[in-house]
């Protein structure tokens, strides 16, 4: 028989997908990694299960304690959900810019939820560092700081990259992925460059992130914003430190918006913005390297979670986001 034991035991070994209609156009087989078949929806199911597994490992997260977060939203979502299988409670703090979507899921699931305004990083009142000055105020709570906690690296070095190695057989040219925190990211590349040094690993970045220009001239500056979501970012986190960077595609969010609609349309999947990301960015790529080369990403998490924002022709036109082909 084959049966999971739990939620938890369903975090990962997602299979890779081809891209159909992309890797036809391109000459190149272009992979997504489905994370959002993972339970809890997203990518951020493995990093938020190792930051906890990490924390009951070493004592610091006893029976019946807290888990605190700031996040975007799909970390916070995968923490409660492993908060409830394993008996915590979970309190996350999250810009009020985020999707209501995920918002309202995070409710639904029984997360204590603080909105806090948007503000820089180096603001005192920043998502992160409210939701760190929170957890120090409790007993037996824990702080997941996703950003800096290696924790969430090392779940993709030790589960997504050697999945997508044992899936593609070691027949990987290049791995792209936008970067967050760096964990996804910074854990299949240490892995895969592991395995073989030649291979390409290439950040995706959107608007408003500093990492294009960092991959490009060494240092962190950012131009621009973006509509995507937990995506992006103006440091070098710790999960980032010491992780090959071999280079970096800047996209924009007509783009994004244009590969959302064709995967929804001609790939059959309903995928998010930072998929969008991800996947016009291997495009790129692959049109670079020419034909015969297999590029794989990261299919981040379901559309559902944009619903209100990323598939609401309105909205879209108000950003002046709604391509011209689409009427």
């Amino acid at each position: 028989m084959d049966i999971r034991n739990g939620f938890v035991e369903t975090i990962g070994q997602t299979p890779l997908i081809r891209l159909n209609a992309l890797s036809d156009e391109t000459g190149c087989e272009i992979l997504g990694k489905a994370e959002f078949l993972n339970p809890g929806g997203s990518v951020k199911d493995r990093a938020a299960l190792s930051i906890i597994r990490d924390a009951e490992q070493r004592g610091l997260l006893r029976p019946g304690g807290t888990v605190v977060e700031g996040t975007a939203g799909n970390t916070g979502i995968g923490l409660a959900h492993i908060c409830n299988a394993r008996g915590y409670r979970c309190l996350i703090v999250i810009p009020d810019t985020q999707s209501q979507e995920k918002i309202d899921l995070l409710r639904l699931l029984g997360a204590e939820v603080k909105l806090v305004p948007a503000v820089p990083y180096r603001d005192p009142n920043n998502y992160i560092k409210v939701s760190a000055r929170l957890a120090q105020e409790m007993d037996n709570a824990i702080w997941a700081n996703q950003f800096d906690n290696l924790a969430n690296r090392q779940a993709h070095y030790t589960t997504t990259g050697p999945e997508i190695w044992q899936q593609t057989a070691g027949k990987i040219n290049a791995w792209v992925a936008a970067i967050g925190t760096g964990g996804t990211f910074a854990g299949v590349s240490l892995y895969l460059k592991e395995q073989n040094p030649q291979i390409y690993c290439v950040v995706a970045d959107p608007l408003g992130s500093a990492y294009f220009s960092y991959v490009k001239t060494g240092e962190l500056k950012s131009a621009g914003s973006s509509i995507t979501e937990g995506i992006g970012n103006s440091r070098i986190t710790g999960n980032l430190e010491q992780v090959p960077l071999d280079d970096a595609l800047q996209i924009t969010d007509l783009a994004c918006v244009k590969m959302v609609y064709h995967l929804l349309k001609k790939e059959g999947l309903f995928l998010g913005s930072s998929t969008g990301i991800n996947v016009a960015a291997a495009v790129q790529l692959a049109q670079q390297l020419g034909a015969g080369h297999t590029i794989v990403t990261i299919l981040c998490d379901g559309g559902a979670r944009y619903q209100s924002r990323l598939f609401n022709q309105t909205w879209l036109q108000q950003k002046g986001l709604w391509p011209e082909e689409f009427n």
